[in-house]
């Protein structure tokens, strides 16, 4: 039987990898990782916001062959319903598709002044009034899901494509030092205690290499 495989590439720096990997675990699929090098040059087109085609993360499972984000939940959805990718209710999973969708082609000042850096704490940083605008978005986006499901995820006590979808964003502000209301506070240390987050961080923290344009401070 083929195996089945999950290319990314960097873990300290790809939001996107990061929520393939997610999903992936997410559903309970079995998977061996590809990892695309930094020095590759599409791996780093991705990294820096270059490319208008995203080729990673991309899943290739029992003769198929996904990638974008969204592709691959509905597709991981699809192959295991029962893992809970969608929420049960009809007009919660349209709920929980269109927050996914805002934050698969949305967001893009946030994406682009608060690059994913796992390694990096920038206490104090200041951030553009239009990504401040972006972050308001987010944390409405979260507070409207918790009050209406309770928590701890955003869709309730399940786990969710959502959950992975908005994870990177969690450790944006986290290594950016955004300030969180308390409930909102609770929900990102809920996604970054579970084992999965732990796992993806430490393999982060682990990487040698660099990408020295988003190491800096602007």
């Amino acid at each position: 039987m083929a195996t089945t495989t999950l290319t990314i590439s960097s873990k300290n720096y790809s939001s996107w990898s990061l929520r393939g990997w997610l999903l992936a675990k997410f559903a309970g699929l079995e998977f061996e990782e590809v990892i695309t090098a930094l020095d590759d040059a599409s791996a780093r087109a991705e990294l820096l916001l270059l490319s208008s085609s995203i080729l990673v993360p991309c899943l290739r499972h029992e003769g198929a062959t996904v990638w974008d984000t969204l592709a691959i939940a509905e597709y991981l959805n699809e192959i295991m319903p029962n893992a809970g990718l969608l929420p049960e209710d009809r007009i919660k999973r349209a709920h929980c598709r269109s927050i996914c969708g805002e934050v698969h082609s949305g967001f893009t000042t946030l994406r682009a002044s608060l690059p994913v850096n796992l390694k990096g704490r920038f206490p104090g940083f200041k951030i553009w009034s239009r990504a401040q605008a972006d972050i308001d978005r987010v944390c409405t986006i979260w507070r409207d899901c918790l009050a209406e499901s309770g928590g701890p995820f955003l869709f309730g006590e399940r786990r969710t494509m959502a959950d992975a979808m908005y994870a990177p964003v969690v450790t944006r502000f986290i290594t950016y030092d955004v300030k969180l209301e308390p409930t909102l506070a609770a929900y990102a240390e809920t996604i970054m205690s579970m084992p999965e987050m732990r796992e993806w961080v430490e393999a982060a923290k682990a990487e040698p290499a660099d990408v020295e344009e988003l190491e800096v401070e602007y």
